[in-house]
Parts: structure tokens; C-alpha cells; sequence
């Protein structure tokens, strides 16, 4: 059984097609790479596989299940989460307390712990009860991510997201995701940096103009001439 599987999905919006016929399936525990030029449609398809877009054909498998017109939040309650290229975390609440609303739905009886490990775990315990306004870009980039992983998904969307935090920032990201890939979580990344997607990617799907153009490991990504003509675009003769 694939974590998930995806089958000739569109979705255009007017004459534009953003995703033009995508199919891939993801295995369970691994992570894989979504790479392309700006425009190629890889945010849309994250728009697509967590319902908050419907798509205009095809269809998502989400753990076997068919989840392709269900809404957000039927997706997230089947096991998919995502952290969104720009946090928006509740600013007048405190770091400790967005993560306890994002666990309103779940387990509530073991929230405070698991909001302790996840605190722990990205390194912001001292910041707990600091309200989310006052936090970096970096500490809500963090944060972001801790309160996906308190919903508990099997699977784990994560769009740029160390995009402008520090190096060790980045290093505390990385890290939390080869230990929640030990434990049996699903990732897919939409990543513009190039080495965390050789470090941590096992697979990676490249898009272009809507479409997937190649797929492979990161070794055979950048050999691909396909690749480079879609990244930097054939010179003129």
C-alpha cells in the first residue's frame, strides 16, 4: 500500500492549466522531493492533495482511501498535514498554546506531553510562553511545523520549510523529520534548496510547467538535461 497515490491529476484555472495530468505514488516512511522553476505548479498540487482546491480531474489516494473531493478538513482527519510557505500561527497566543489548539481534534488527553516533546524536540522549550507575535521568522517557521506534527499525520506536506531560517534552525528541521521518518511518517517536500534535497530526499519528482518532467534520485536529477533546460532554459542561438 502506497502512502499516497496520485493518477492523472488537473487543474486548471481558466485557460491556465497548473497541474496538467500528475500521477506518482509515495511509499510509506519515504520522503520525497517536489523541485521546479517558480510557476510550475508544485504548490498547487499541495493546494490539490490537502483539499483546499478541488481538482478539475484525476484522483488522490490518501492510505488507500479516496479522498479526491473531500474538504480540508475530512484530508487532514485521514492522516495528511501540512506547514504553508508563509506561517500563520494565532499571534496573541503563546507558542505553548498554538500548539495545544492544533491538538483540539486529536488525542486530548496526552496533548500537554506531546506538545512538551514536540517544544523539546524543535529546541523551543525557553520560548514556550512567549507569544507567537514576538517570535523570529525562523521560531515560527518552527513552530509552524511543531503544530502539524501534534495532529499526528502519517503524512507530512512541507512547503519551503526552512526557507530564511539560520543554519542551525535548519539543522533542528532536519533532524525532527529523519526522526519522525524513523517513526513511520510520509514526507513530501517542496524545497528550493538544492542541498537539503540531496541530504534528505530519497526520491525526487521534478515539474515544470504544470507537468512531471523527471523523477529519480538527486545524482540523476542533475544530469538530466531536462532538469537544467526547465531550471535555466536552453541558450539562445
Amino acid at each position: 500500500m502506497s502512502a499516497l497515490a496520485v493518477s492523472d491529476l488537473k487543474r486548471s484555472f481558466g485557460g491556465i492549466k497548473a497541474v496538467a495530468g500528475v500521477s506518482f505514488d509515495v511509499g510509506v516512511k519515504e520522503i520525497v522531493g517536489i523541485i521546479g522553476p517558480n510557476g510550475s505548479g508544485k504548490s498547487t498540487l499541495f493546494n490539490l492533495l490537502s483539499g483546499t482546491i478541488p481538482p478539475s480531474s484525476g484522483t488522490i489516494r490518501l492510505l488507500d482511501k479516496d479522498v479526491t473531493h473531500q474538504p480540508a478538513y475530512r484530508i487532514a482527519r485521514q492522516g495528511l498535514g501540512r506547514t504553508f510557505q508563509i506561517p500563520t500561527p494565532f499571534i496573541n497566543m503563546t507558542v505553548r498554546e498554538n500548539l495545544l489548539a492544533a491538538a483540539v481534534e486529536g488525542e486530548w488527553r496526552s496533548a500537554r506531553s506531546r506538545a512538551e516533546e514536540v517544544l523539546a524536540a524543535l529546541e523551543i522549550s525557553h520560548i514556550a510562553d512567549d507569544l507567537a507575535s514576538t517570535l523570529s521568522g525562523g521560531q515560527q517557521r518552527l513552530l509552524e511545523f511543531g503544530r502539524v506534527q501534534m495532529r499526528d499525520p502519517q503524512i507530512i506536506l512541507l512547503d519551503e520549510v526552512t526557507a530564511g531560517v539560520n543554519p542551525r534552525l535548519r539543522q533542528i528541521i532536519l533532524g525532527r523529520v529523519r526522526d519522525l521518518q524513523e517513526r513511520g511518517k510520509t514526507f513530501l517536500v517542496i524545497e528550493h534548496d538544492m542541498e537539503l534535497v540531496r541530504t534528505i530526499c530519497e526520491r525526487i519528482i521534478v515539474m515544470d510547467a504544470g507537468e512531471i518532467v523527471f523523477e529519480g534520485t538527486f545524482e540523476e536529477v542533475a544530469r538530466n538535461e531536462r532538469v537544467v533546460d526547465a531550471y535555466l532554459g536552453r541558450p539562445e542561438t
